[in-house]
């Protein structure tokens, strides 16, 4: 049995229908009770998160909903009778997005994503009045940028009338499901990505809610990703019959549904996902002291989801094809595979959108050293690859602990997919193999797999198959001439970015 895909004639009952929206995309996809993804039933739209030189980082809310929604309507009229045996469907969104609704539940601002950086000074201030280990400990994140503490502080600083009209804050997945029923949760993973969720009381934090002036009533009530909603409102009830009834699950984080949908349940099998921006995470029961510079959020009540997060990942690849109008991808692959490991004298920081984990410079801007008039475009494409690798290299050292972890590196992420040389690089720069996983929509999929679980189909995320693709073996002389590459960025990085 393929356990990746099925057909339609083949798929088995029930069937649940995916929303993963993510920062290039929304997809709509069909999954059967074993977790595939049904063949020809799919929907996808993307989009582009409109950025500023001043820091901005959203996207038009109610835009992005609507392209969802029509994937939504794709996917019912492809699926015909089908669509019948629909049982469930399940939700998963970017996450660290915020928008402030007034009371009737209409949008006051776009939505601002993680990538927003204007509230850097926030920032700062916040940690110069806190405690921010302490509150990492309590939350499992940093006062940084991308998180919600700033983010409201900048929203009470720069905009004192919007945050008077302000009656709730939103992340994306509760402002969906607003639109769709006309009252929202939140679900703990989502509201751990926030910053505001104490991770051991799984409730709002207190003290950071006083520190910045919001009552808890102001915020979405806390539910586990289990706890469903029925009861489509207008338009969407007459859009959608037959999800009227049906349960939709609250939306999870899509890193946490990622590291679900290939196989990454436990320490033995680390995620590295690589998108437009990228990810190590690892799964763990346990509530354990967050490593510094990462964070810790939750899947669900019981699975805590411990890793780091970049800004750069597949849009550093894009912006250089653009950048340098590079011309087939194939060729260019080729091309890049013949260049040496690190032979170009170059030193990169890759923040073209600025830095998250493990040192969360926050709005700090890319750094290209050593050019000559000998560089080429390639070269600058190669070593901006590298230098990608270089700063996952650091989270994972910091997330295990030690070289002789027994983990596997399992690779998701269309970035890695479409790249075998950068999966190589990878390989090399980590010292560890990397596994391709096989699984396309590895988002999706762990999405549907939690639905299927909180349904009772499947008795436990272990007894989810597991399909695993490529691997990609270290070349230790690689790994070794890397390793004076990574200690050169970083003594570039102290230089640069530490000092200030």
């Amino acid at each position: 049995m393929n356990i990746t895909t099925v057909t339609a004639d083949a798929a088995e009952a029930p069937l649940i229908l995916t929303i993963d929206i993510g920062s290039s995309s929304a997809r709509a996809l069909l999954y059967d009770r074993h977790g595939r993804m049904v063949e020809g039933i799919g929907a996808r739209a993307r989009y582009e998160i409109l950025t500023t030189t001043a820091g901005a980082a959203e996207v038009d809310l109610d835009w992005i909903v609507e392209q969802a929604a029509r994937g939504v309507d794709i996917v019912l009229v492809k699926a015909g009778k089908l669509a019948q045996q629909i049982a469930a469907v399940a939700i998963d969104t970017l996450v660290t997005s915020i928008v402030a609704v007034d009371a009737a539940g209409q949008a006051l601002t776009p939505l601002i994503t993680y990538a927003d950086t204007r509230n850097a000074e926030d920032a700062a201030a916040l940690r110069s009045r806190l405690d921010e280990a302490t509150i990492h400990d309590r939350t499992g994140c940093l006062l940084r940028t991308s998180y919600w503490p700033a983010r409201l502080a900048w929203f009470r600083r720069t905009q004192p009338e919007l945050w008077r009209r302000a009656a709730r804050w939103l992340t994306l997945g509760e402002y969906l499901e607003l639109r769709l029923f006309g009252r929202c949760r939140v679900s703990y993973s989502a509201a751990s990505w926030s910053g505001l969720l104490d991770r051991r009381r799984l409730a709002w934090d207190a003290p950071l809610l006083a520190e910045l002036g919001l009552t808890p009533e102001q915020l979405s009530p806390l539910v586990d990703c289990d706890a469903p909603l029925t009861g489509l409102i207008q338009p969407y009830a007459g859009r959608w019959p037959l999800l009227h009834d049906v349960p939709w699950f609250p939306a999870i984080g899509d890193g946490a549904a990622a590291n679900v949908g290939s196989g990454c349940i436990d320490h033995r099998r680390m995620a590295l996902t690589l998108g437009t921006t990228g990810a190590i995470r690892v799964i763990q029961t346990e509530l354990t002291p967050t490593p510094p510079g990462l964070w810790s959020y939750r899947v669900d009540r019981n699975h805590h989801l411990v890793g780091g997060a970049t800004s750069e990942g597949g849009n550093v690849y894009a912006w250089m094809r653009d950048a340098f109008q590079f011309g087939d991808r194939a060729q260019t692959e080729a091309e890049l595979a013949a260049l040496e490991p690190d032979s170009h004298g170059l030193t990169i920081l890759p923040f073209f959108a600025g830095e998250r984990s493990p040192d969360w410079a926050g709005n700090v801007q890319a750094t290209i050293h050593g050019l000559t008039l000998a560089t080429t475009p390639l070269q600058i494409l190669r070593a901006s690859l590298e230098a990608v690798a270089y700063r996952f290299a650091v989270i994972e050292q910091r997330l295990c602990g030690r070289p002789d972890c027994d983990h596997r590196l399992i690779a998701s992420g269309g970035a890695l997919l479409q790249s075998p040389v950068w999966s190589q690089i990878f390989a090399d720069v980590l010292g560890r193999p990397v596994v391709v996983s096989a699984e396309s929509e590895a988002t999706s999929r762990g999405t549907a797999l939690l639905a299927l679980r909180a349904l009772g189909v499947l008795p436990s995320l272990a007894a989810a198959p597991v399909a695993d693709g490529a691997v990609y073996l270290p070349d230790p002389a690689r790994h070794e001439r890397y390793q004076a590459a990574i200690a050169r960025q970083r003594a570039l990085y102290d230089r640069l970015i530490r000092a200030t």
